[in-house]
């Protein structure tokens, strides 16, 4: 019997099934491109906000017994990063800010172009004003205060009129707006994504209806062109590209969460900064509100001399969000040794693999006020419109369930976070393994540090704010 040797002709291989686009489902797609959308929640968010602005300035001066307060620190600020992991920037299409900006814009705007400065170095912007908004917080008292509170919105609220007055679409919030900041690096983990068939955009004539706007929907407010957009940092699902479109060229599909952090293209160093700040505010966050908090003000006092409390924090606040940066700059500055990136780029790059348990972290701390605390929106709620305050405790769920929810989220983004590093140094350094080796070891070590730092943190009882 002889055999056949011939080369046989390759089969060919099946192509991966595409992510499945959510605007094939007729109710989602009738529902974005309706008239109703998103004006409808952003009225809603409009009022909502009245209420929480009349509360803050008008209602209860004590958080107890404040609906504004309780709306935004214990149930709108534990919520908003949930949001962003679900549904990406979807907050920022309905807030209050934004209509604000629009209305603003459309009675006595003067579309000026976004200054270069702004362009440049917003996001620095962001960061610094997140980081003094922390400290102002504890130094002040805004969470505790329904009337800094109050204020604090009112100075944003100014922030926005006079953006909206003077130039084009949301400059506000994409390049001055601290929640705007946040929310672009948490919407990277997030499970949806928006982006265009760029072969059907390739032959469009449409002279960039979806970014420029058309008869059916303004403008992208946030300045995002879908043919190139390769992120979702900056897109806030407001559906005007979808909309405008006229070669249905437009997807929304779900994916794995932190997907998009190991494919990033231009990695921005602010933007790991920004991810490395808030992992010593969360730390920061979580130590002051601990028994050990008050120990580690009397050794201060006892080893230095220091009584002032706003110089004991501002040191404190200081070495919380600089440890993480410097942790992170170390392990880029010995990994440029072993790899051919430069420290700076090394930083960038793997900035963005900590995101994801700084979500972990940030939701995990929040996560105990929401469900420790959730009733007092209820009981305030009934005192501001007239009735009598219930007794009783304002938790949700007992403390010990309370902290198995934050192991398992904090799990979650430790696991992802590693994965992260895994890919980013696959991707870039998949054929040196010696540089991929030791730039993985490095960067988990990071990883693992903060990791650690949280778990130990979140193993010790909390207090409330409200």
């Amino acid at each position: 019997m002889s055999l056949d040797t011939a080369p046989r002709p390759a089969q060919p291989q099946p192509e991966p099934p595409r992510p499945r686009n959510l605007l094939d489902r007729t109710l989602i797609a009738r529902a974005l491109r309706s008239r109703w959308y998103p004006g409808l929640f952003q009225w809603i968010a409009v009022a909502v906000f009245a209420i929480v602005v009349w509360q803050l300035l008008a209602g209860p001066q004590t958080a107890h017994d404040n609906l504004g307060t309780a709306l935004v620190w214990v149930l709108w600020w534990p919520l908003i990063p949930v949001m962003f992991v679900a549904v990406g920037r979807f907050w920022c299409a309905v807030c209050p800010f934004g209509k604000l900006s629009d209305l603003v814009q459309r009675f006595v705007g003067a579309q000026r172009p976004v200054p270069r400065f702004l362009k440049k170095y917003g996001i620095w912007l962001i960061d610094a004003q997140f980081l003094l908004i922390t400290w102002s917080d504890h130094i002040w008292g805004i969470v505790e205060s329904p009337w800094g509170t109050g204020v604090l919105l009112l100075l944003l609220i100014t922030a926005v009129v006079a953006s909206g007055a003077f130039f084009q679409r949301r400059t506000f919030c994409r390049y001055l707006c601290f929640l705007g900041g946040l929310s672009g690096n948490y919407a990277q983990v997030g499970a949806l994504e928006l982006r265009a068939n760029t072969d059907i955009c390739r032959t469009c004539t449409a002279r960039a209806v979806c970014f420029n706007g058309g008869d059916k929907a303004p403008a992208c407010p946030l300045f995002e062109f879908p043919r190139t957009m390769d992120s979702s940092a900056n897109c806030n699902l407001c559906a005007s590209c979808i909309k405008n479109c006229p070669n249905d060229a437009i997807r929304i599909t779900p994916r794995t969460p932190s997907r998009e952090l190991w494919s990033v293209r231009n990695p921005k160093i602010e933007a790991s900064f920004l991810a490395m700040a808030i992992m010593g505010i969360v730390l920061i966050q979580n130590l002051t509100m601990l028994e050990i908090w008050q120990n580690v003000l009397d050794w201060i006092d006892r080893t230095t001399g220091i009584t002032s409390y706003p110089v004991i924090f501002t040191l404190a606040f200081i070495v919380a969000v600089g440890a993480p940066v410097t942790a992170l700059w170390a392990a880029s500055a010995l990994a440029a040794r072993r790899n051919s990136e430069g420290v700076a780029g090394n930083f960038a790059r793997f900035g963005y693999a900590l995101i994801p348990l700084d979500v972990a972290g940030h939701i995990a701390h929040n996560l105990f006020h929401l469900l420790a605390e959730g009733k007092s929106v209820v009981y305030t709620a009934v005192t501001a419109f007239g009735g009598t305050r219930p007794d009783g405790s304002t938790a949700v769920l007992g403390t010990g369930t309370i902290q198995i929810l934050q192991y398992l989220i904090l799990a979650l983004g430790i696991a992802a976070s590693a994965y992260a590093v895994h890919r980013i140094a696959k991707a870039r350094w998949g054929t040196d393994r010696k540089a991929l080796r030791a730039t993985r070891i490095l960067f988990l070590a990071v990883v693992i540090l903060f990791a650690a730092a949280n778990l130990v943190l979140f193993a010790l009882p909390m207090a409330m704010r409200m």
